[in-house]
């Protein structure tokens, strides 16, 4: 028997989370017999009255969602404040063997990272539909809100390209990682991951935050060194000034996508050199690793 949710809802989430991926079934990607698509999840939550929610919105456009206009996109007759929201985040992270794989590549993905990407990103989905089906089952409202209608992508005037909810912020935001010289999150399980979250209304005590800056764990912010990342970006994308989102997606789109199809057979979209073969990759690096 699991845990009970009238008793500690935050232990029985986690339940749902970790017990959906410990079936081969669901957790899989077909390459080797009995490999799962990810390892053990991480899991976070945060209010959604935390501050952090508006100074996002704020720094990213109008466009991006706080918590509460997420849930209004789904319950738009509902009537819980922010502060009766949970975010519920999840850190998949990637195995040993996909990032292995990836680690030996210099120019493109290997075909385990790709394939990951692409079909357990799917897997991902399931798992959010699965924690917002087993909440309203136990008659709590839930969304997941990139899987909204609404969730769109639009041009933020500060970062470029960017969406009406992050997987990542609401991560950094449930105490689950901060950011690195890449953008990507770096988490107690690394950078080398994939992230999913879902809007409840419910009232579970926050995660708190190991950290006090949003790039704490990153050793080019902590001590002005490694940029190993910047060394392993085959587009060039990655600098001391940060991530170039137009040169990652003119490398993705214009060499990577193709490259997928032709040599691995499926439409993927996918590089991920930057999470792997670095201090980062699988876990919070220490401050002389570089």
């Amino acid at each position: 028997m699991g845990p009970d949710k009238t008793h500690d809802p935050s232990l029985w989430i986690r339940s749902l989370i970790t017990s959906y991926l410990d079936d081969p079934s669901r957790n899989s990607l077909w390459e080797e017999p009995g490999e799962p698509a990810w390892a053990e999840p991480l899991v976070g939550f945060s209010s959604g009255d935390d501050p952090l929610w508006l100074t996002l919105k704020s720094a990213v456009g109008p466009f991006h969602w706080t918590p509460a206009e997420a849930f209004a996109q789904a319950f738009p007759e509902a009537r819980i404040p922010p502060a009766g929201l949970t975010v519920i985040s999840w850190i998949l992270p990637q195995t040993e063997a996909t990032r292995a794989d990836n680690r030996n590549e210099t120019s493109v993905p290997s075909r385990r990272w790709a394939r990951t990407r692409t079909f357990g990103e799917e897997i991902n989905d399931l798992l959010k539909r699965h924690v917002v089906e087993s909440l309203q089952a136990s008659g709590i409202d839930a969304a997941a809100p990139t899987l909204l209608p609404g969730f769109s992508w639009q041009n933020s005037e500060r970062f470029g390209l960017a969406s009406s909810w992050s997987e990542r912020h609401a991560a950094f935001v449930s105490g689950l990682g901060t950011f690195g010289l890449s953008d990507g999150l770096i988490t107690p399980a690394g950078k080398a991951m994939r992230a999913g979250s879902v809007v409840a209304g419910i009232r579970i005590p926050p995660t708190p935050r190991a950290y006090t800056s949003h790039t704490q764990y990153c050793l080019h912010y902590a001590k002005n060194a490694c940029r190993k990342c910047a060394e392993r970006c085959p587009a060039g994308a990655i600098s001391e000034k940060g991530h170039d989102k137009g040169k990652c997606f003119d490398f993705i789109f214009g060499k990577v996508i193709p490259y997928i199809k032709e040599n691995y057979g499926f439409d993927g979209y996918s590089c991920g050199l930057c999470q792997t073969g670095v201090p980062c990759e699988s876990r919070i690096p220490v401050p002389d690793e570089r």
